[in-house]
């Protein structure tokens, strides 16, 4: 037991001292750039509501709730979190190559897998501190302008609750994600047209079968949202309605996910051979 102390302890050393050299990198870069458009975007738009609708005379939290509830469940998860995973996870790698640097890492005493949960980790902190960030100053805006009505809601009503679950499904979406984008940066050159196939997948998977439903991710977050959307439109006639999942079978189901996919990304970076000459 004394013999693997040591080694472990080094092993988490290493791991950490990767996240903290990525980390300093991810947030002060153009791809840093395009991630903090999408995420504050929506922040604004609210941002201005708040600022025409003084006191919410105009409005209806219960209203607001729902739009807010949109804007989470459409937007953040299905459009901001995944396009802003896309952009970071896949210049992990290939941006090293680019660049012509990732040698650096493979010729220091570090073992692969380690390079690749560092990367990893970094990145999955960085989106979710920055769609985190995002979604809560959204909903300060969101029920701020209501005044003490707002206040009652967030303090004494479901609100902190609501925030709380919408914090954790950002979370889970910035893991998830990052998880499929870095294991697909590892497998194709250009993983910008899996990237969209996996688009496809999780915008029609409300429309597939039941069971094709659960090989998505959208599936376990929204089954984890505080409130459900209510269906209108075209869309909404072709849904199939699948059995729910509870959030103690969400939540493991979803790491076991992403630790298949991580296991799958150290596996490819063991065996990869890295040419700058191809690229």
């Amino acid at each position: 037991m004394s013999t693997l102390q040591p080694d472990w302890r080094k092993r988490f050393s290493q791991l950490r001292a990767v996240v903290t050299i990525e980390m300093r990198r991810y947030f002060f870069t153009r791809q840093a750039l395009a991630i903090y458009l999408l995420a504050l975007a929506p922040v604004v738009i609210i941002g201005l509501h708040a600022i025409t609708s003084p006191l919410g005379r105009h409005c209806n939290i219960a209203e607001d709730t729902e739009i807010l509830a949109g804007i989470i469940q459409l937007f953040y998860v299905h459009l901001g979190i995944f396009f802003g995973c896309l952009i970071l996870f896949t210049w992990l790698f290939r941006g090293e190559i680019v660049q012509r640097s990732l040698h650096y890492y493979l010729l220091a005493p570090l073992r692969r897998e380690i390079i690749v949960l560092g990367k990893f980790i970094a990145g999955a902190v960085t989106t979710s501190i920055i769609f985190c960030v995002a979604v809560s100053l959204s909903f300060i805006f969101m029920y701020g302008h209501f005044g003490p009505k707002g206040q009652q809601f967030v303090f004494d009503g479901p609100g902190l609750h609501h925030l709380g679950a919408y914090l954790v499904i950002t979370v889970l979406a910035c893991f998830g994600y990052g998880a499929i984008f870095l294991a697909l940066s590892l497998i194709f050159r250009n993983p910008v047209i899996p990237g969209a196939f996996f688009f496809g997948w999780e915008t029609i998977s409300s429309v597939l079968p039941a069971t094709l439903q659960k090989f998505s991710i959208t599936f376990y977050l929204k089954n984890l949202a505080p409130v459900e959307l209510s269906g209108k439109g075209l869309l909404s006639v072709f849904t199939v309605v699948a059995q729910p999942v509870s959030e103690f079978i969400a939540i493991p189901g979803f790491f076991l996910f992403i630790g298949l996919a991580l296991y799958f990304a150290c596996w490819r970076m063991r065996t990869i051979e890295i040419s700058y000459a191809k690229d």
